[in-house]
């Protein structure tokens, strides 16, 4: 089992950044790909990025292309999701996921562990 737990939301005006943490205890960090999701009220979660094995290759909705960077640290049982260009549409509730079988996978369904989750607004 992984525990999750986000951190680093908050308020920031358009044009922005913000970076989100999300730390994990439990088993193997590691051994789990990871994604990050998001949330706005009244719409269903959504894919924002995700990582691969190799280390090298990441995954984005084509929302956040080019303005997010998704990243780890397997020393500190970190994932970081990098946050610039920051637009009002941003604005959701974030959550990490693992991915026991890393299919860098855009279905929330295929990830079996989340966070609480963690608040972004930005502000026009």
């Amino acid at each position: 089992q992984v525990q999750l737990v986000e951190s680093g939301g908050g308020l920031v005006q358009a044009g922005g950044s913000l970076r989100l943490s999300c730390a994990a205890s439990g088993r193997l960090f590691s051994s789990y790909g990871m994604g990050w999701f998001r949330q706005a009220p009244g719409k269903e979660r959504e894919f924002v990025a995700a990582d691969n094995l190799n280390g090298i290759t990441t995954y984005y909705a084509d929302s956040v292309k080019g303005r997010f960077t998704i990243s780890r640290d397997n020393a500190n049982d970190t994932v970081y999701l990098q946050m610039n260009s920051l637009k009002p549409e941003d604005t959701a509730v974030y959550y990490c996921a693992a991915d026991r079988l890393w299919r860098h996978s855009a279905r929330s369904r295929d990830y079996e562990y989340w966070g609480q989750g963690t608040q972004v607004t930005v502000s026009s």
